[in-house]
């Protein structure tokens, strides 16, 4: 092939990636600190700062902790934190009453944050997962075997309730119990909390990338067992037009925000839902998709900031506006 050789083309799309300027005119997905929700677990006790294992950088922090946590999240443009907390053991029963405490961990948490940083929004969780002695999302049947749709939402709305009242400005519920966001959005206008708004997990799938966040809160660790098993409410991972389905009954029952959970596997699901909707959609980078960037990065076999970097701009890209991620705080100050 001679040097010279030139082909005769009309469209070269490289003449747009020639240089950083071209390059940065033409981008079309762009994340930003306030796209960031970031996740933090809060633990009894002042000072407490214990690091997880399975999730390098990420820690327990006490109140106290939290508050100042939260203060340097606001500063770096960060808009929302979603709390979560990690309770002693012997706090926990098969009803997860500890839930309905109006002086429970999570409670005084969020109104330390809100006196503190009035301007932050604040997530919190609506399920019982942190709170029961079994680690499942809601109160079990008689026969042990299941959870009891019903009487979950019943607790569940009583709980919204009380964060609202603590100064929360989303309520999340993440359970997949059916009819919950309609019953909690009731109990809120009921209880005159018309501002307060529902993010709802709307396709929760019953994913293996959630490992590291139950060792964090402190749930049930017998991954696999009987009473692990969360596929008779969370979403099979193998379905994609049942996320629209439960997308749609959430919409119609009031959700403001609609979440996909898990992100990085379920980007399909997070563009379905995009598609679907109007409404505001959520997408959860959830704890196994932090760890396993973190220990092949360790392993010298990806690059961390470049990595952390395009998995978040696939989500956006997929079609998330918000994008709940351990990574908020490094990337915000490397977006900076």
């Amino acid at each position: 092939m001679p040097q010279n050789f030139k082909l005769e083309l009309t469209h070269r799309p490289r003449r747009l990636r020639r240089h950083a300027s071209r390059r940065s005119l033409v981008e079309e997905t762009v994340i930003r600190p306030a796209d960031f929700i970031a996740p933090l677990f809060v633990v009894e006790g002042s000072p407490a700062r214990e690091e997880i294992g399975s999730m390098p950088g990420v820690f327990r922090l006490s109140i106290a902790d939290i508050v100042k946590e939260c203060g340097e999240i606001h500063a770096l443009g960060i808009p929302a934190v979603a709390l979560f907390p990690k309770l002693e053991v012997r706090l926990k029963d098969e009803a997860g009453t500890e839930a309905l405490n109006p002086e429970t961990l999570i409670l005084r948490t969020v109104r330390a944050v809100k006196a503190a940083v009035p301007e932050l929004s604040i997530v919190t969780d609506v399920a019982l997962d942190p709170y029961t002695s079994h680690g499942h999302d809601g109160v079990l049947n008689a026969e042990k075997d299941n959870v009891d749709n019903d009487r979950t939402v019943g607790i569940l709305c009583e709980m919204a309730v009380m964060q609202a009242q603590a100064g929360v400005d989303f309520v999340a519920p993440s359970d997949m119990m059916d009819g919950r966001v309609g019953a909690i959005r009731k109990a809120l206008d009921a209880a005159g909390y018309t501002d307060t708004a529902v993010m709802a997990y709307s396709a929760k799938y019953n994913s293996a990338y959630y490992g590291p966040f139950r060792e964090a809160v402190g749930s049930a660790q017998a991954a696999g067992t009987k009473l692990l098993n969360k596929a008779t409410y969370q979403m099979n991972p193998a379905n994609r037009r049942e996320a629209v389905e439960e997308m749609l009954l959430d919409v119609a029952e009031g959700a403001d925000v609609v979440m996909v959970k898990p992100a990085g596997a379920y980007l399909d699901i997070i563009r379905e839902v995009r598609n679907a909707t109007l409404r505001p959609v959520a997408a959860y980078q959830v704890s196994g998709e932090y760890a396993q960037i973190h220990a092949a990065a360790r392993m010298g076999w990806l690059d961390l900031p470049r990595t952390r970097h395009e998995s978040l701009l696939a989500i956006k890209r997929a079609g998330a506006d918000m994008i709940l991620t351990y990574f908020a705080q490094a990337m915000a100050k490397a977006l900076q």
